[in-house]
C-alpha cells in the first residue's frame, strides 16, 4: 500500500511517501524551488518521492492532506464575527483569498493532480486529516514506542493550538485541546515580531538571543498577558494582541507595556530585545513544563512524543528531559508544518486503512531524517564538471582523512553526503562543518560564511558513545532538538571583568574546551551521531577524534542566510563559491577554494531575501 502525504498552502510545503507503512521519502518544496518556506503546491517534492520509490502516480492508493481547509475557514469567519467591527480591513483582504483558494482547496488539489492521472478517483482517494491529528501522528507513529503521550504545540491548526493525544499500537486517540486564540505558538511569535524578527521564521533567533538577556519581563508577561494554570492550560489577554483581526501581531497597548514600538528588522539589537527574548523563553519553558508535568501525572504514560512548531524549541525540550518526568522523549525532527505531510500519511495508513504498526523499541521510523534526494558518484562528477568546478576524486578513506584534516586545520568545510535531511536541521547530510575548539570559529561562520547575526549559536555533532563525556545528557538526541549544558570539567570559568559584560559583549568570551559550540549560558544544542543512520558522518567525526582527541565538530546547515538548505551538487557549489567556505566535499570529490576559477565567484549573500 502506497500513501502520499502532503502539506501545503500555508508555509513549509512538503510531501512524504509511505510504502506498506514504511516512510521511504520526504522533502520540502523549498529545497527544489530555492524559495525559503515555500508554501506552494509541492509538485517537485512529490515528483522526488515518486521517483525515489520507482513508482507512477497511478500506483498511489491514497493521497492524504494535512489539515481540513473548511474548518480553518469556519475559524476565520467566527473570529471576525466575534471581534466585529474591528479588523474589517484584514477581513476584506483575507476573505477573497479564502473564497478563491482555501475553501475550494479540494478542487485545487484535484486539479493539480490531474496532471499526473486525469482519471484518478479523487472522490474516494483524497483524504483530509485535522491539523493537530497530523502533527500527533507524525510524532507517535514513527517513534520507537508502543505507547506514548503525544503533546502538540503550535500557532494554530483549524481551531486547536495545544493538544494531547495518547498513542498505543496503531491507535491514536485525541484527548484534550486548547483552542484559538489562546496559543503558545502565537504568543512566542508575537514577541518574535516585536523584537524585529520574521514570524514563522525568526522564532529560533529569539531562542538563541535569550541567553544574552535577563528574564526581567517574565512576571509582567504572566501578570498582564497570560493567565497560566497549574496544569499548563492558559488564556491570553487579547487586549494586547492584534493577530485575531489585524495585520500585525501586537498593538499599541503592547507597545506601552514594554516601553516602545517594535524593533525594526535589521535595526541594532539592544538590551531590551535580549531581555524580552529571555523573558518569553522563560515563560514558554514554564508553560511547557507545566503541560508535561500534567500529562505525566494524569496519564501515567512513560513515553512522551512532541510535535508542532513549539517542539522545535530545543531549550524547552531539554528542560523537560532533565526533569525526568518520562522514561523517554522523542521529538519529530520535522516538527513544524512540513512534518504534517508525514503525519497525514501515517494517520491515513493506520487510522483510515486500519493497518497494523510494528516498532522495534530502539530505532525510530525516520531513518535519521535522511529522507531526501541523493546522488551517485558519477552523477556528482558530471554535475560538478558542468558547473565548472575543479576537484580531486579520492577513495572513501582518502575523502574522510582529507576532510578531517581540513577541520583540524580550522577550515570551514561544506559537507554534502548521502540523502538530504527532512526538516529544518542539517544533520550531517547537507552541513557546513568546523572545529569546535577554535575560539574564532563561531564568529567566522556567522559573519563570513553564513552572513547572519553574530549572536546566533552553532550546534555540536558528537559521537553517541562520547556524549556524556562532554555534555550533561544521557539520552539520544539525533535530531538536534535537545539542549544540555557542557559538563563542568570542560568549562572555562569567566573572569570578574568578563562576568561584568552585558549582552552581545559576552559573545567572544571562550567558555569551554569547545567554545565554538558553547552558548553564553554554557549550553549546547546537541546532535548525537549514530553509525546506523549516517556512517559517513560517524566515520568523519571518528577520524577527527583520532587526530585531535575531540569527538565533537561544529555543524550548521549548508546555506547562507535566507537560503534553503542546499539540495543538489550544483547548489552546494554555488554556495561554496558565493561564501567563504574553504573546502567543499561532495561524495568523494574534494574541492579547494584556492584552485577554483575566480570568475565563478559570485556576490551570494544578497541573492536571497533575509529571513
Amino acid at each position: 500500500m502506497r500513501i502520499l502525504g502532503i502539506s501545503a498552502f500555508y508555509h513549509d510545503s512538503a510531501a512524504a511517501l509511505l510504502v506498506d507503512g514504511k516512510l521511504v521519502a520526504a522533502a520540502q518544496e523549498e529545497r527544489f524551488t530555492r524559495k525559503k518556506h515555500d508554501a506552494g503546491f509541492p509538485q517537485q517534492a512529490i515528483d522526488f518521492c515518486l521517483q525515489h520509490a520507482g513508482i507512477d502516480f497511478r500506483d498511489v492508493d491514497f493521497v492524504a492532506f494535512y489539515d481540513k481547509p473548511f474548518l480553518k475557514f469556519e475559524r476565520l469567519l467566527e473570529t471576525y464575527l466575534a471581534f466585529a467591527p474591528r479588523g474589517f480591513t484584514s477581513f476584506r483582504m483575507a476573505i477573497p483569498v479564502w473564497l478563491k483558494e482555501k475553501l475550494l482547496q479540494k478542487t485545487l488539489l484535484r486539479d493539480e493532480f490531474k496532471r499526473w492521472v486525469p482519471d484518478f478517483d479523487w472522490h474516494n482517494k483524497l483524504l483530509f486529516g485535522e491539523h493537530h491529528q497530523s502533527h500527533a501522528a507524525s510524532a507517535f507513529f514513527p517513534s520507537p514506542f508502543e505507547k506514548a503521550a503525544v503533546l502538540t504545540m503550535d500557532g494554530v491548526g483549524e481551531w486547536a493550538t495545544t493538544s494531547l493525544a495518547i498513542g498505543e499500537g496503531s491507535e491514536l486517540r485525541m484527548v484534550r485541546e486548547l483552542h484559538f486564540p489562546h496559543s503558545l505558538g502565537l504568543l512566542y511569535s508575537a514577541f518574535t515580531y516585536y523584537t524585529g524578527f520574521k514570524v514563522n521564521s525568526g522564532e529560533y533567533k529569539v531562542m538563541g538571543l535569550a541567553p544574552y538577556g535577563e528574564p526581567r519581563f517574565k512576571a509582567m508577561i504572566l501578570d498582564k498577558l497570560v493567565d497560566l494554570k497549574d496544569d499548563g492550560s492558559f488564556r491570553l489577554n487579547l487586549e494586547y494582541f492584534d493577530y485575531c483581526t489585524g495585520l500585525r501581531m501586537t498593538n499599541e497597548k503592547f507597545d506601552a507595556l514594554f516601553g516602545g514600538k517594535p524593533r525594526k528588522a535589521e535595526e541594532r539589537l539592544t538590551q531590551r530585545e535580549m531581555d524580552l527574548a529571555a523573558s518569553i523563553q522563560a515563560v514558554t519553558e514554564e508553560i511547557v513544563l507545566r503541560l508535561a508535568r500534567s500529562v505525566a501525572k494524569e496519564n501515567g504514560v512513560k513515553n512522551l512524543c512532541l510535535a508542532g512548531g513549539v517542539a522545535l524549541n530545543c531549550v524547552a525540550n531539554g528542560k523537560v528531559l532533565r526533569e525526568k518526568l518520562f522514561d523517554n522523549i522523542w521529538v519529530q525532527p520535522a516538527a513544524g508544518d512540513a512534518g504534517g505531510a508525514v503525519g497525514a500519511a501515517f494517520a491515513a495508513y493506520h487510522g483510515f486503512c486500519r493497518q497494523p504498526r510494528t516498532v522495534n523499541g530502539h530505532l525510530d521510523g525516520m531513518d535519521g531524517s535522511y529522507l531526501g534526494p541523493q546522488y551517485t558518484q558519477s552523477d556528482i562528477e558530471t554535475r560538478l564538471t558542468a558547473a565548472g568546478a575543479k576537484f580531486d576524486v579520492l577513495s572513501y578513506e582518502g575523502m574522510i582523512d582529507a576532510t578531517a584534516q581540513a577541520l583540524a586545520d580550522e577550515k570551514a568545510v561544506g559537507w554534502f553526503q548521502g540523502r538530504m535531511e527532512f526538516g529544518p536541521r542539517a544533520l550531517g547530510g547537507r552541513s557546513i562543518l568546523g572545529d569546535p575548539r577554535s575560539p574564532s570559529m563561531q564568529k567566522t561562520l556567522n559573519l563570513k560564511v553564513k552572513y547572519r547575526e553574530s549572536f546566533r549559536p552553532f550546534a555540536p555533532s558528537v559521537l553517541r558513545e562520547d556524549v556524556t563525556d562532554w555534555f550533561e545528557i544521557e539520552a539520544d538526541s539525533p535530531y538536534m532538538l535537545m539542549v544540555a549544558p557542557v559538563v563542568e570539567r570542560r568549562r572555562r570559568a569567566m573572569t570578574a571583568d568578563e562576568q561584568a559584560l552585558f549582552g552581545i559583549e559576552k559573545l567572544n568570551v571562550p567558555r569551554s574546551d569547545i567554545p565554538a559550540v558553547t552558548h553564553v549560558d554554557y549550553s549546547a544544542r546537541i546532535q548525537t551521531v549514530h553509525r546506523e543512520t549516517n556512517p559517513a558522518y560517524y566515520d568523519l567525526i571518528s577520524a577527527f577524534k583520532a587526530r585531535t582527541g575531540c569527538p565533537v565538530i561544529v555543524n550548521t546547515s549548508f546555506n547562507v542566510r535566507g537560503e534553503p538548505i542546499v539540495c543538489t551538487p550544483e547548489d552546494a557549489f554555488r554556495c561554496f563559491m558565493g561564501s567563504e567556505i574553504e573546502v567543499l566535499v561532495v561524495g568523494n570529490c574534494v574541492l579547494r577554494k584556492d584552485v577554483q576559477d575566480p570568475s565563478l565567484k559570485r556576490d551570494y549573500k544578497d541573492t536571497f531575501e533575509l529571513d
